[in-house]
């Protein structure tokens, strides 16, 4: 048995809409983020390694070139690709800019459409509707907002800079444009468990969300957190209790949507911990034989508090 057995993913969501399988290609379109560059702070979220945020980390290659290269690396398992804008905040740029690295992505042979990760506070009207027409035009398109969790007080305590009326606004706006929603959600943030993990599935669920992203915290050298943790301040999730929330919120998420990922993994040495995100299949395994164990999408309680 594998996930597909248990959840919607986003492999089966690609086979039903083009009849074969979409990789994504992820992009470092050399964007920054308001919560490094002064507009709203110079640290970043707590989670963040501050040293990734320095170009020197990054890519002189442009969009075309690492498209190309994408390809080249990914053709023995797909034909046709999704560009994906991951690294910072891909909506938070001069229009013009913005769209002229989208409109040379999507003119990339093979590339039929984009995902275009972005924070909640960095999704102006104009910009929805931009995606929108690429999406009218016949291009897949995929709003992905990193939320974390729809607590104020968690959000605050990580330093992201925004609440999460914030999120439902950008919901309410994109979804209404017709455009497609991932939501991204840390589990295991300081303070939280899996109370407030089905709190924030039920409030994401209610503002409306057609994909979902699940990873663990992890603790990256350079991050704040970091200092907590070496301190011993901070412990991540152990993987049973990633493994027990990630499954108790895919059993209370709906059939139709979709899961993009429901796991991460990160390389030493810039993870610090916890140790077993260092090895990519291990959480997944895991947590296909909880939901084997125990049911999989669609099959809990609409109480999530129950």
């Amino acid at each position: 048995m594998g996930l597909d057995d248990f959840v919607t993913t986003f492999g089966q969501y690609c086979r039903q809409q083009f009849g074969q399988r979409l990789q994504k290609l992820t992009l470092d379109a050399r964007f920054t983020c308001p919560n490094r560059d002064g507009t709203l702070g110079r640290g970043g979220c707590t989670f963040c390694n501050v040293a990734s945020f320095s170009h020197e980390h990054g890519t002189d290659l442009s969009i075309a070139a690492q498209l190309e290269a994408g390809k080249q690396k990914m053709r023995a398992k797909a034909s046709r690709f999704l560009a994906y804008f991951q690294a910072y905040t891909s909506t938070y740029e001069e229009y013009a800019e913005l769209k002229r690295k989208y409109d040379e992505a999507l003119q990339s042979e093979q590339v039929v459409g984009l995902c275009v990760g972005t924070r909640p506070d960095c999704v102006p009207d104009r910009v929805l509707d931009l995606l929108a027409q690429y999406q009218q035009n016949g291009s897949e398109v995929w709003l992905e907002l990193g939320l974390q969790t729809a607590h104020d007080a968690t959000l605050k305590r990580i330093n992201r800079g925004h609440d999460f009326a914030a999120y439902q606004d950008a919901v309410c706006r994109a979804r209404s444009r017709g455009l497609k929603v991932c939501t991204h959600l840390i589990l295991g943030l300081p303070g939280e468990g899996l109370i407030e993990h089905q709190q924030t599935l039920e409030a994401v669920l209610n503002a409306g969300v057609d994909g979902l992203k699940l990873h663990p915290l992890h603790i990256v050298a350079g991050s704040t957190m970091a200092k907590a943790w070496e301190a011993g301040r901070l412990q991540p999730p152990t993987l049973e209790e990633y493994v027990t929330s990630a499954a108790q919120l895919i059993r209370h998420t709906p059939k139709e949507i979709v899961f993009h990922r429901v796991t991460a993994y990160a390389s030493r040495p810039v993870l610090l911990a916890p140790d077993w995100c260092a090895q990519r299949w291990i959480g997944l395994v895991a947590l296909v034989n909880e939901l084997a164990a125990k049911g999989g999408q669609g099959s809990g309680l609409i109480n999530l508090n129950q």
